[in-house]
């Protein structure tokens, strides 16, 4: 990370001007980013340990915000057009609320099976005026076997499961050609053949892996791009619990 004088993290208002000229955020944009920052540092409620605005403007902003490029890249939906997105296990918000804001024309859904966690998502899109982000207080297996079934153009998953799981919990609630974004770690060979085999199975093609940089210093974060091809089998979702238990891949 860059350092100020004295060795103390820049400010906050500087990150994220830095992020405005990097995203083309409007004012609007940065002061909700900002306030944002300032209730995961304040309401006990949300679920991080990294609540220090210095940190979590890089940890939790800058990482959600890598993926705007990849929103639209290759899909047969234009961005400007009110798509559907859906945060699967949203937890804080991330990267659910930095992608509403960053781009309003989206509808969000920030899905969270954890009532607590929802409380504190309800409480953010109300302090923070988000009126194209919803909160869903449903399981993945569940919301995907009743109102969001094959609803979505897009998937976001972020540090929930390894990817054949993360894979079936998104293939369900995607429309044909829309895409899964899954925020990932260090790369693992293993790992992603099982993510390839779940999503041959289950409807889903694997189209790129990309590594990208959120923030000075970040060296092992890698977004998995997946589009759906063909429609999911009827027998998923499977029931909760299974997709973790028993992966597909």
């Amino acid at each position: 990370m860059k350092r100020a004088a004295q060795g103390r993290p820049e400010p906050v208002d500087e990150q994220l001007a830095a992020l405005a000229v990097k995203w083309s955020l409007n004012a609007a944009a940065v002061s909700r980013l900002r306030d944002l920052l300032g209730l995961v540092r304040d309401d006990p409620r949300a679920a991080t340990s990294v609540r220090s605005p210095e940190e979590a403007v890089h940890v939790h902003v800058a990482d959600s915000l890598s993926a705007l490029p990849f929103l639209e890249a290759g899909a047969d939906f234009p961005l400007d057009h009110g798509i559907r997105a859906i945060d699967v296990g949203s937890g804080a918000g991330f990267p659910g609320l930095p992608i509403a804001i960053a781009r309003p024309q989206l509808d969000v859904d920030l899905l969270e099976a954890t009532r607590r966690k929802c409380e504190f998502l309800e409480a953010a899109t109300l302090a923070l005026d988000l009126h194209n982000a919803r909160v869903v207080n449903r399981r993945a297996e569940e919301w995907a076997g009743a109102g969001g079934r094959e609803r979505y153009d897009l998937v976001l998953v972020r540090a929930v499961a390894p990817l054949p799981t993360l894979v079936e919990y998104a293939a369900p609630l995607l429309s044909l050609g829309g895409r899964l974004i899954a925020w990932k770690g260090a790369r693992d060979p293993s790992e992603e053949a099982a993510g390839r085999r779940a999503a041959d199975k289950i409807g889903l093609e694997m189209t790129q892996i990309e590594r990208v940089e959120p923030y000075p210093g970040s060296r092992t974060h890698n977004l998995h791009l997946y589009e759906k091809s063909r429609p999911t089998p009827a027998r998923f979702p499977r029931r909760p619990g299974a997709a973790r238990k028993n992966p597909v891949g």
